[in-house]
């Protein structure tokens, strides 16, 4: 039996769709995860516990398991464990993508340094300490985004208009990076803040297979809503993409030349770019696929099938691909599909969401996840790092679909209480 290391933390939305997908395929699943390494296998599930803040104990401890076992492919889901992955990937002689391009992949300096170098696209750019003086820096060109170095999901990312709002931006992000569960990453790269000038036009992200260094475009999702700022929460994504057939082919290129520029080389890849009339922009290229329960919006069909089969969830294309098998045999399924992920529409308590039988009585939606739970602080961005839930639908027409998440969403009620800062804050 094959068996393929999948490198997660051990809260991730898509560890049980994985193990799914092995079950099916008649592989093993060994997971690789953030969790104590104290006590002997706690969750009784036979994973190796590792560390993702000491990439090299967890790089040696991974290794040394090797010596009992073999492992025939790797994976990892989520940001953190890319480079641990990318790392033990080369030791073990697995194909993957190289640990340089992942640490680059996982960096947002790096990756402007990088397209820059291969003579892409991209805004001007600057970084600094992230205990910088705004005022010596209160010349910048505006509009521009303030960043994070090292996170993800638009966490920390914050669009200011003039010297007034970079200072305030300033403050907010070096709050959110000495938060004691940032610190506890231990990754220098949140020491430092990155400004760049901001982009204007329509926002998209691409799902992507590496095929030992050819780019194989697996979906484009469009973002219908605006991402203007102040602040660049991601709600719907909606797939196939209403964008012009020239536009979709150049998003692609620029996507495949953006992945070979970082070095990446095999695996999954999950990008975000914006487009306008001065073309496309890579912002991000990841070393990983598509995360939380979005991956639910893709499933896949047999290309020039004799007979049409199954579709297949992504998590079991991603694991056939580690054993191996070319991504070029298969090819998205023809219905149109879209998520939402509920966002958090303000910061207090959760408590309960009414609505939930009539949102999933609504015309193509498929289901409805609340994730969110009781009692639970809820954080928006650009502090916050998850959603309310997950809203999915199908249909015939992309813009059925998007109208059918949207009013889905409409028939959710969410209880939403002041917390106790909130509160402290209100009576001074």
């Amino acid at each position: 039996m094959a068996t393929v290391l999948l490198f997660a933390t051990t809260t991730g939305y898509q560890t049980r769709a994985f193990g799914e997908a092995a079950e099916r395929l008649g592989v093993e699943l060994v997971f690789a995860t953030d969790r104590c390494n104290v006590l002997e296998d706690p969750w009784r599930d036979g994973a190796l516990p590792i560390r993702f803040s000491d990439e090299a104990a967890a790089t040696a401890a991974i290794v040394d398991a090797a010596k009992a076992r073999r492992f025939d492919g790797v994976l990892a889901v989520g940001d953190r464990p890319t480079v641990i992955a990318a790392g033990v990937a080369e030791r073990l002689g697995l194909a993957w993508h190289p640990r340089s391009a992942a640490v680059a992949a996982g960096n947002k300096r790096l990756t402007r340094d990088r397209l820059q170098a291969a003579g892409l696209p991209v805004p001007w750019f600057v970084e600094h300490p992230l205990m910088i003086d705004p005022d010596s820096i209160a010349r910048l060109p505006f509009p521009c985004v303030v960043k994070p170095i090292a996170l993800s999901g638009s966490r920390g990312v914050m669009r200011v208009n003039d010297g007034q709002e970079l200072r305030a931006a300033i403050a907010r992000l070096r709050t959110l990076l000495e938060s004691p569960d940032i610190r506890g990453e231990r990754n220098p790269a949140h020491q430092r803040i990155l400004i760049e000038g901001f982009i204007a036009g329509r926002e998209y992200a691409i799902e992507g297979l590496m095929n030992h260094g050819t780019f194989d475009l697996l979906a484009i999702f469009d973002k219908p809503d605006p991402l203007d700022g102040p602040f660049f929460e991601e709600s719907i994504y909606l797939t196939p993409s209403r964008g012009a057939r020239a536009l979709q082919r150049a998003i692609a290129a620029a996507v495949g030349d953006a992945a070979a520029a970082l070095g990446l080389r095999h695996g999954p890849i999950h990008a975000e770019c914006r487009a306008h009339e001065h073309g496309v922009f890579v912002l991000e290229v990841a070393a990983r696929p598509i995360g939380g329960l979005c991956a639910r919006a893709l499933r896949f069909d047999r290309r020039q099938a004799a007979r049409p089969g199954d579709p297949i969830a992504l998590e079991e294309l991603l694991l056939r691909h580690a054993l191996g098998e070319s991504s070029l045999s298969w090819t998205r399924e023809v219905p149109a599909s879209g998520v939402m992920m509920i966002p958090i529409p303000r910061r207090g308590v959760f408590r309960g969401v009414t609505g939930i039988e009539d949102a999933n009585a609504t015309a193509l939606v498929t289901a409805v996840h609340i994730t969110a739970k009781p009692d639970q602080l809820l954080l928006p961005l650009p502090e916050g790092a998850s959603y309310l839930g997950f809203i999915f639908a199908r249909g015939d027409d992309v813009t059925d679909v998007e109208r059918a998440l949207r009013a889905a969403h409409q028939r959710l009620a969410f209880t939403i209480e002041a917390d106790l800062q909130m509160l402290q804050s209100a009576h001074g």
